[in-house]
């Protein structure tokens, strides 16, 4: 055991945060710390660093272990350069590979007994320098910073000049070059992409240390998580797993607590009728019995009625009117930022009642593309269309939507005059603001609940398009699993942006993945883009030519990446052509029998039986052409 927390109790004023917390770390243990907004899991984390104390209870770290502490957000300044920031932490490597440096140049200028000495120091020093990792430690944190998204051009930016993610991303990478025996992590995917996320899922799984991690990320606790440690209205629960098994037998309890509960509600509530009855029979011997029978009810625990599952938040999405069939389509779209191209000949459209997800790394574009289609950014090339009766309901993740210096109240007012105080109030209660909340400045909430006036007017829009942009930053798991469960109930259609693999999974009928300045559509969620990207890189790694000597093998893993990739463009690029052809095809074929329905339709050519079978059988032929068609169009799009 590396960590153990005995009876941990914190209170702010008269708040319990924390009750009677107990849980254990053991070493190489992979744990995860889950709770809704305000549950006390960064609080916690602060009382194990020993950053705030707790008002009862013991934290004990084993003798000789050391800890590593990543807040959510880091704030510190340096003139050193990324790369020289995280090379300091290897300070005694450095030192020793100077001594290393010194012994070998001064062996040349000594001989005899001093020669011995020195020749004694050197081996002790190389032997200490290759056990501790010393030949490999500057590739160590090259890869270490590439994993965590940055550059090699990014590598000589001072500190100084860094956002605070990037700061953040910059001491996660400290940290884990330092390898405490049990780090401490709180939200560290918040500043990372899909890919940094990827990688970090990986290091951590293979970390020769124990791990504590708080995070909303439900499909980065299933990947790591071997334990889940949950704070619920003050109290801790421990389940083995991770965050899948985790909610399963959150819900099994849940069930079994409220059937619990029921059950002797309905047996306190019979004997409350036997009582009744025994009373009105008024005889000695009944009343005697009634009493008896009060005397067993009051000795009952009553059992406190649970708390609904996720009964806090409500949303409910739903369209005033039906849009058309063909709801957005873009054509030939292109931006730049200067030199910077982010995207050009990006095509692609979207369907009534899909739910589209574009993902990519972090500064590919993807939020650009949604201001575009908002107009909130000009195009340099390109078109937009959107379909017949589209309504859009946009969210944007910097809340631009919202109004600093309103209150709540006003937020909602202003923007649906119709509503009356009532309904104002109902749908902001919805939202969790209640009371005098409603009358906080917009500028006073913090992100998380920006995020919830940004959905509560979403909801009131009754768009039946609804474009979002990150939609669950700031939102705990509860929140998200009901936005979840709202926009799969959703009768409209929907296209967002989110790097949250688990809510993809959820929602997603449909990937769009911006790579390289170009588009990959995927039918279907993220489980499947993984399948399917896995699937294409085994089959063109195995159709690489092998060799049997190593250098030739080294080559072709290094070539591997570069050749896949231009494989897979190429291919993408000839079904594309083949995708445009075949519904150029299609498009003709419907034309031609829309005018032969025309030509069937006029007078003279329902008259002439001989022509009127002509046309007819031309038109089966063009169905039955349009049937494969139809099929070999869907095959197509399929493999794109």
């Amino acid at each position: 055991m590396i960590l153990s927390c005995q009876n941990i109790k914190k209170q702010f004023g008269e708040t319990t945060i924390i009750n009677r917390c107990s849980f254990y770390i053991e070493d190489y243990e992979k744990a995860a710390l889950v709770g809704i907004n305000g549950a006390g899991k960064t609080t916690l984390l602060r009382i194990i660093v020993g950053e705030m104390s707790a008002d009862e209870g013991t934290v004990v770290l084993s003798r000789g272990k050391t800890l590593g502490y990543l807040p959510q957000l880091v704030s510190f300044d340096s003139e050193n350069s990324i790369y020289d920031e995280l090379l300091s932490v290897r300070q005694d490597l450095i030192i020793l590979e100077q001594q290393i440096w010194e012994a070998e140049h001064n062996m040349k200028q000594v001989n005899g007994e001093e020669l011995d000495k020195l020749m004694e120091l050197y081996a002790s020093l190389t032997h200490r320098f290759e056990t501790e990792n010393g030949y490999a430690y500057k590739s160590e944190l090259t890869g270490v910073l590439k994993g965590l998204g940055f550059t090699e051009e990014d590598f000589s930016k001072k500190i100084t000049t860094l956002s605070g993610g990037q700061k953040t991303r910059v001491a996660l990478g400290k940290m884990l070059l330092l390898k405490p025996d049990l780090i401490l992590l709180d939200e560290p995917t918040n500043h990372l992409d899909m890919t940094s996320i990827t990688w970090l899922e990986t290091y951590l799984t293979n970390y020769k240390g124990a791990v504590l991690i708080v995070s909303h990320d439900r499909y980065f606790l299933d990947r790591i998580a071997t334990k889940i440690i949950e704070i619920d209205q003050t109290e801790t629960t421990v389940f083995t797993g991770n965050y899948t098994d985790y909610a399963s037998k959150k819900e099994m309890l849940r069930i079994a607590r409220w059937n619990a509960y029921q059950n002797q509600q309905r047996e306190i509530r019979h004997q409350e009728e036997v009582i009744e009855k025994l009373r009105s029979f008024n005889r000695e011997k009944s009343i005697r019995r009634a009493e008896s029978r009060e005397k067993m009810l009051s000795k009952i625990e009553v059992i406190e009625k649970p708390m609904e599952a996720r009964a806090d938040m409500r949303i409910h999405l739903e369209p005033r009117i039906l849009s058309g069939n063909d709801v957005l389509t873009v054509t030939d779209l292109k931006k730049s930022f200067g030199p910077l191209t982010l995207f050009q000949h990006l095509s692609f459209s979207i369907k009534r009642g899909e739910h589209v997800a574009l993902i990519g790394n972090n500064g590919s574009g993807k939020t650009t593309i949604l201001k575009i289609i908002n107009d909130l950014l000009p195009a340099e090339e390109g078109e937009i269309r959107t379909g017949s009766n589209v309504q859009i309901g946009y969210y944007d993740q910097e809340h631009h939507v919202l109004h600093p210096e309103k209150t709540l109240f006003e937020e909602i007012s202003d923007a649906y005059p119709t509503l009356n105080n009532t309904e104002i109030r109902n749908t902001l209660a919805a939202f969790l603001f209640t009371g005098e909340d409603v009358f906080k400045l917009v500028r006073e909430l913090s992100g998380g609940e920006r995020g919830r006036v940004s959905l509560a007017k979403l909801m009131l829009s009754e768009a039946n398009f609804l474009i979002l942009d990150e939609p669950t930053n700031h939102l705990d798991i509860m929140s998200k699993e009901i936005l979840e469960d709202a926009l799969n109930h959703y009768s409209g259609t929907v296209f967002y942006v989110s790097h949250d693999r688990y809510f993809i999974n959820r929602t997603a009928h449909r990937i769009l993945e911006l790579s390289d300045c170009t588009l990959t559509n995927y039918l279907g969620n993220y489980d499947y883009y993984l399948e399917k990207k896995e699937s294409a890189r085994t089959a063109l790694a195995a159709d690489m030519p092998h060799s049997d000597s190593a250098g030739t093998h080294t080559d072709t893993e290094a070539k591997t990446d570069w050749k896949l990739q231009r494989q897979l463009q190429a291919r993408r690029r000839k079904l594309e052509n083949d995708l445009k052809k075949t519904e150029s095809t299609i498009e003709q074929l419907e034309q031609e029998n829309s005018e032969l329905d025309n030509l069937m339709s006029q007078p003279e050519i329902c008259t002439d039986a001989l022509r009127l079978g002509e046309l007819s059988e031309k038109k089966e032929e063009n169905l039955r052409q349009l049937t494969k068609l139809y099929e070999h169009w869907e095959e197509l799009s399929e493999e794109a």
